[in-house]
């Protein structure tokens, strides 16, 4: 199979390996879904209770890839829906939180990968409808923000196990965006702000953003899953990998692709190296400072 799972020794129950081989073959994604209206009193909570059903069939049940993934080897992830506003009753407006995460060599630890809090979310629903979606043309609003976030997600764990692994599902997501500029809808286009959908696949394909593309390999591959054979060295490649993307962010400080890798990795990248020698500290501590300000006082604390 493509999907480079098999090549990690991830720790499961001796059932769970009996249970595999009786098991048929499964979709590649296992999202967790929910959907909250805390605020909207006009429309029936079982409205709410159907699109939450009806996501959770569309994104697990669709096959997203061509690749074969066992049980085990499906991405996890979860979308949070918030709907603030019903200006009808088929009409919602919100955010969309997705979050995803893949498992470490050697380990039952699940290091996050994508968290995005996406706050363009607009869409019609009548209640009832299953959710459709044709990769050509843009249908509708939910089935094309769903499919978006599908691919990128799947993207980005292709990416952390091969060099450009994630192309394909990135080029993808981009003809979504590229199928919903005439839609009047928010998220989709360059021009509305710099932190929505339109830009997070571009700059994903943008060759200014390679050494992003080539730290999400070099910092989980080479990095966090050899720290269990090799912690110095998983260490190692680990900052070599956060030091590369500095050169992005010399062409563009403060991107949305930089505050989202760093909003998902922080805590993760304090773990890994607060036990570390000091020479290892005071080479990466100026580094991450200088491209993930909001967090200054954090690295300086533990780093410093």
């Amino acid at each position: 199979m493509k999907h480079l799972f098999s090549s990690l020794r991830i720790a499961l129950p001796a059932v769970a390996f009996l249970a595999v081989a009786f098991s048929s073959r499964a979709q590649e994604l296992n999202c967790q879904v929910e959907v909250i209206a805390p605020q909207i009193s006009n429309i029936e909570a079982s409205i709410f209770e159907g699109l939450e059903e009806r996501i959770a069939e569309f994104v697990n049940g669709r096959k997203w890839t061509s690749d074969n993934f066992r049980l085990e080897e499906r991405i996890e992830c979860t979308m949070q829906i918030t709907i603030s506003d019903a200006p009808s009753p088929t009409s919602f407006k919100g955010n969309i939180q997705v979050q995803s995460s893949r498992p470490v060599y050697n380990s039952d630890y699940k290091t996050p990968m994508l968290l995005v809090n996406d706050n363009d979310f607009e869409i019609t629903w009548d209640g009832t409808s299953t959710i459709q979606f044709s990769p050509g043309q843009h249908r509708d609003n939910l089935s094309s923000i769903l499919a978006y976030y599908a691919y990128m997600i799947l993207g980005m764990d292709y990416d952390s196990m091969a060099l450009d692994g994630g192309t394909d599902f990135y080029v993808q997501a981009q003809t979504i965006v590229a199928n919903a500029q005439s839609t009047g809808s928010s998220g989709w286009k360059a021009g509305q702000n710099q932190q929505n959908r339109y830009w997070l696949v571009e700059n994903m394909l943008s060759q200014t953003f390679k050494p992003v593309r080539n730290c999400l390999y070099n910092y989980h591959r080479l990095g966090l899953d050899r720290l269990y054979d090799d912690l110095e060295r998983g260490r190692l490649n680990m900052a070599d990998a956060l030091i590369e993307m500095r050169a992005t962010h010399r062409i563009r400080p403060s991107s949305y692709n930089l505050q989202l890798f760093f909003l998902a990795k922080s805590d993760e990248i304090l773990k890994v190296f607060s036990p570390a020698p000091d020479v290892e500290k005071t080479r990466l501590l100026p580094v991450l400072k200088q491209m993930d300000p909001g967090n200054i006082s954090k690295y300086d604390s533990i780093l410093g």
